[in-house]
């Protein structure tokens, strides 16, 4: 439930602006899954740069901003502009606006609504706020190999040596990444107002001015409370705003007022903010605290949020399988963090996911209608059905994807490789179509590769490292394709009607599998009429027996049996 925005004044001073009880939050979404390592679109002066755009397109005609368009002013390619798009559409506060609900043939010529893509195109230059060093380097060295296990790589670490060095206790919190991004939003707040302005013709000082539609806009980067775009309009929030008929278009108000008002409220924001997590660091326990402890290297380590703005953590889990379905989770949003030598399934209708830093585990995701972000991970095989999926500097892992538009590739990657989706669970085609994901278009094999370096990360790459196209996922070869089988847990409560894979298998991939299945049945039928004595059979049986359970252990699946016969 979204905090009750009740206007506060100070007594010492009558004409004070009124500041809202609510605290004010930053979206995570522009910040988690908007930004790209294009390095056109990082600006040294963001108003110099984006001028020109607002300047263009202003006009009541021309408010949006299609991918020809935006490739020419930018000069970058119409894969990058189509990319741009794609990506906005994914993180916009709107569900109505035309781009969210646009068809995939649709979004080029529809293209986005000029306020937010300066919004969007301005907070490329956002920097994420760097992991504390580990207290311990000497126990980390002790515990992972210090070796990289690729020969010529750049770097000291591996990705996930780097993650694992800078274990989750000593990586921001939510409420330490919350704080540097209402910190960044508090340092560019005139810039960002400046160009969501309209200038007003004559002598005044107070020359710009922003409407209501224009400050609204600004829901893009923030709000109030817990529900996000669903809670209370963030013109309402605002003293200048709340009270307007809705019948008349309010009056615009000077770009002085709505900055004072924004930075005070920021400001009031951010002292508590820095008051939960010195409460925190000093072990003061926090009803209100977002970001929840989680059980080390336990299945029970998996969290739901207090609110619907806050994700659903799943974290440490280890040797171990763990599943959650839709009934389990109380968010719309789901990180998988530092799961090790497990398989994972979340089996439920997310709008965004991220895997961070994981290693030798299986995961499974349901249907995401936003984005999924993979960072950081080594020797995971991940099966996702998905609106666009991001990974960033993984290794030797496997994405076994159902898009409905192009992977994107980005950072110090090795080793990697993608197949078709290989895996239904009973609900699967209502999730998918409940987040507005399309299974008869799969884009999986279409990757796009950009930057290694990471402007908004400077960990993502070696000091000094010129920059270059990040390397790109190999196909999986269609003979070394299998089906996934997802165990029915809830075979009583299952109300799905999804049998198959909804998402078609390429014709190179279903004729491997017909002709796997073909030689499997003509194997079993060999067997089945083999000139053998019983006692023969018997020790045929014995060895088939033997050689199964020698694969169980090689590949770690004895361990999803025991859990099988667990549940």
């Amino acid at each position: 439930m979204a905090d009750p925005i009740e206007p506060s004044t100070s007594s010492s001073d009558p004409n004070s602006i009124p500041i809202p009880t609510a605290i004010l939050h930053p979206r995570r979404e522009p910040f988690e899954h908007g930004l790209l390592t294009i390095q056109k679109l990082i600006f040294n002066d963001p108003v110099q740069a984006l001028t020109p755009l607002k300047q263009k397109f202003a006009s009541p005609s021309t408010q949006r901003v299609d991918s020809a368009a935006l490739a020419e002013l930018l000069q970058i390619s119409f894969d990058h502009s189509r990319l741009v798009l794609e990506t906005l559409a994914s993180v916009l506060h709107s569900e109505s606006d035309p781009l969210v609900t646009a068809l995939p043939d649709d979004v080029d010529s529809i293209g986005a609504d000029l306020r937010d893509l300066i919004l969007f195109l301005y907070i490329q230059s956002y920097k994420r706020l760097l992991p504390r060093s580990h207290k311990d380097s000497a126990a980390v060295a002790d515990v992972w190999p210090s070796m990289s296990a690729f020969d010529g790589y750049l770097s000291a670490l591996s990705p996930l040596q780097l993650v694992r060095s800078n274990s989750r206790r000593y990586m921001p919190s939510q409420a330490d990444e919350e704080a540097h991004q209402l910190s960044y939003l508090q340092k560019h707040l005139a810039n960002i107002l400046s160009l969501l302005s309209e200038h007003v013709e004559g002598e005044s000082e107070e020359s710009l001015v922003l409407t209501m539609e224009g400050f609204e806009h600004l829901g893009f980067l923030i709000q109030f409370g817990d529900k996000g775009s669903g809670g209370v309009p963030l013109s309402q929030a605002a003293p200048f705003f709340a009270n307007s008929d809705p019948d008349m278009p309010a009056a615009p108000v000077p770009v002085s007022q709505v900055h004072d008002w924004l930075l005070q409220t920021i400001a009031s924001s951010l002292e508590s903010i820095t008051e939960k997590v010195s409460a925190k660091e000093n072990g003061s326990p926090s009803g209100s605290d977002q970001d929840i402890a989680m059980a080390d290297a336990s299945p029970s380590s998996a969290k739901a949020s207090p609110s619907a703005r806050s994700p659903c953590f799943v974290e440490g889990v280890s040797k171990s399988s763990y599943v959650k379905q839709a009934s389990d989770l109380k968010s719309s949003s789901v990180k998988v963090i530092n799961c090790h030598d497990s398989t994972i399934y979340i089996l439920a209708p997310l709008r965004y996911a991220i895997i961070y830093g994981c290693s030798d585990a299986t995961i499974v995701l349901g249907a995401v209608g936003k984005a999924v972000r993979v960072e950081h991970c080594e020797r995971v095989h991940v099966i996702i059905a998905a609106k666009r999926v991001c990974i960033a500097n993984c290794r030797e892992c496997v994405f076994f994807l159902g898009v409905n538009q192009r992977p994107l590739f980005v950072g110090d990657n090795h080793k990697l490789q993608v197949a078709p989706y290989n895996t239904y669970y009973s609900q699967l085609e209502e999730h998918l179509t409940e987040v507005g994901i399309v299974s008869t278009i799969n884009r999986w094999d279409e990757a796009l590769s950009i930057s290694v370096i990471d402007p908004h990360d400077s960990l993502s790459h070696p000091a000094g490292v010129s920059d270059a196209q990040s390397e790109s996922a190999t196909c999986l070869d269609p003979d070394q394709l299998t089906n996934f089988l997802i165990p029915n847990w809830f075979e009583n409560e299952s109300t799905g009607s999804t049998k198959d894979n909804p998402f078609p298998l390429p014709d190179a991939y279903m004729t491997s599998q017909q002709r796997n299945q073909k030689n499997l049945s003509e194997i079993k039928q060999m067997l089945r009429e083999a000139p053998l004595e019983e006692n023969w059979k018997r020790e045929l049986s014995s060895a088939l027996h033997v050689y199964f359970k020698d694969w169980l252990y090689a590949s770690g699946n004895i361990r999803q049996l025991y859990c099988l016969q667990g549940d």
